[in-house]
């Protein structure tokens, strides 16, 4: 049997996504900005495309930018809002669990003379709205938080940030890339300014991804060129990636998110039998399709080969970060110790995951866990607390 339960990382291309980019590779294959009838035909696919993304969040069409995916368009908001600065503002804010996009162009931005406040989270992943409301300064002009955790699942109440932002006059960007078409965004309602998609977590393509930029908000573009996307961000326009990311964002539903949440519910409670394990992240405000558990006194690298050899992918940390041994971030942010952070697996399920495909894999961890357990030099019976002390 071969099972994907790394959907967290990426997902299969939907055979309807697939079929809707084909005309765009090989007999509509214009160029967007060519004025001859194969170059409309390609302009007409992307403005259709920016609509129907467009409509899924409560937005208008032009304040929806294309971008090669959640990375781009995360380093285009923090970037470009830092730089569009005039009035001095040079203060951002993030929480310690972002993406490390999100992390890495803040860490940047520090280099280039900004201050970055990076919030704590509680044992769930979740920001304390008071400590934002308390974290905002004058000079402000950003404000970053994630709508879900990749790694551990949460959902944070971006509405609450939102308003907090707007109340006092500063920029909400939030990453919705693990989130979008799981849970319902409307950027009015939760006053949002910027937000990340991405397609390929959704069964679209890889190397896709959209920037909503609230109309009046003032970006200064990364990317120099020809003026593509409303000037803010130049490059000729991936039209068949941008066709099947429309395609994608109406697949999932109602009846797939409720077969995904059960069968989550049911992993994790089968797998949380397991002695010495526990779960991460929030235990309901959590996406449909996230498990993280941690096995206490293993290596979660050891389970995922293991696992990896019977024929089941899950993983360790995110994936953009997962050649590094050093524990993930977000786990020691929710207040894990290093060696239980060590030993924690994620599962993310999609559409397409079976009560079979589940059954096989809790046979399989239950084995493997057994077998590493017997192997492991941590004492049996020698308990070590789950949560770091000197975290706070």
């Amino acid at each position: 049997m071969q099972i994907y339960l790394d959907n967290g990382a990426t997902t299969k291309l939907a055979k309807e996504v697939k079929k809707a980019m084909e005309p765009y590779l090989d007999e509509m294959y214009g160029n967007a900005s060519s004025l001859h009838k194969w170059g409309r035909e390609a302009r007409k696919a992307i403005e259709k495309s920016r609509e129907t993304i467009a409509k899924s969040i409560n937005a208008d069409a032009g304040e929806i930018i294309f971008t090669s995916g959640g990375t781009e368009s995360n380093n285009l908001a923090i970037k470009g809002a830092a730089f569009a600065q005039k009035d001095g503002k040079n203060h951002l804010i993030i929480s310690k669990i972002e993406h490390d996009c999100v992390l890495n162009s803040s860490k940047w931005l520090e280099k280039q003379g900004f201050s970055v406040t990076y919030l704590d989270v509680d044992k769930y992943g979740i920001v304390n709205p008071k400590e934002l409301q308390n974290a905002i300064t004058d000079k402000t002009f950003l404000v970053s938080i994630m709508h879900a955790n990749n790694e551990i699942g949460t959902i944070l109440p971006i509405e609450k940030y939102g308003k907090i932002c707007r109340e006092k006059g500063v920029l909400f960007h939030t990453d919705a890339c693990q989130s979008f078409t799981k849970v319902p965004i409307d950027v009015k309602v939760m006053n949002i300014d910027l937000m990340t998609l991405n397609a390929h977590k959704i069964h679209g393509p890889k190397g896709v991804g959209a920037l909503y930029i609230r109309n009046g908000v003032k970006l200064i573009p990364w990317q120099h060129g020809g003026g593509h996307e409303f000037g803010k961000r130049s490059g000729t326009e991936n039209v068949s990636g941008i066709v099947g990311f429309a395609e994608s964002v109406n697949l999932l539903t109602k009846e797939e998110k409720d077969k995904m949440t059960e069968l989550r519910d049911y992993l994790t409670a089968e797998l949380l039998k397991l002695p010495e394990t526990h779960l991460n992240g929030h235990p309901k405000e959590r996406l449909s399709n996230n498990v993280n558990i941690s096995f206490h006194f293993i290596e979660g690298e050891s389970l995922l080969m293991h696992l990896d050899m019977r024929g089941i992918a899950v993983s360790t940390g995110s994936a953009c970060s997962s050649h590094s041994l050093e524990p993930s971030h977000v786990l020691l942010a929710i207040g894990l110790k290093h060696e239980v952070a060590h030993g924690s697996i994620r599962f993310t399920l999609s559409r397409y995951t079976t009560k079979e495909e589940i059954d096989y894999t809790i046979k399989q961890v239950n084995e493997v866990v057994g077998i590493l357990r017997e192997m492991s030099p941590m004492k049996k019976g020698m308990k070590y607390d789950v949560v770091d002390e000197h975290h706070h």
